[in-house]
């Protein structure tokens, strides 16, 4: 199941307020500005910038 446009119109990334990026292949929110990924666990985005990924 993907994510809602309504959810995903809402989020930014925790540590710039920056717009994310959906990529439904990976699974997961990209911040273009941070360079950070951060994952998405049964449909659930995991926002924590300690748990995010650097790309």
């Amino acid at each position: 199941m993907a994510l809602s446009e309504e959810l995903l119109d809402i989020l930014a990334c925790p540590k710039c307020k920056g717009q994310l990026q959906y990529d439904e292949q990976g699974q997961a929110l990209n911040c273009e500005q941070c360079r950070l990924r951060y994952r998405i666990e049964d449909d659930i985005p995991v926002m924590l910038i300690d748990e995010a990924q650097s790309y």
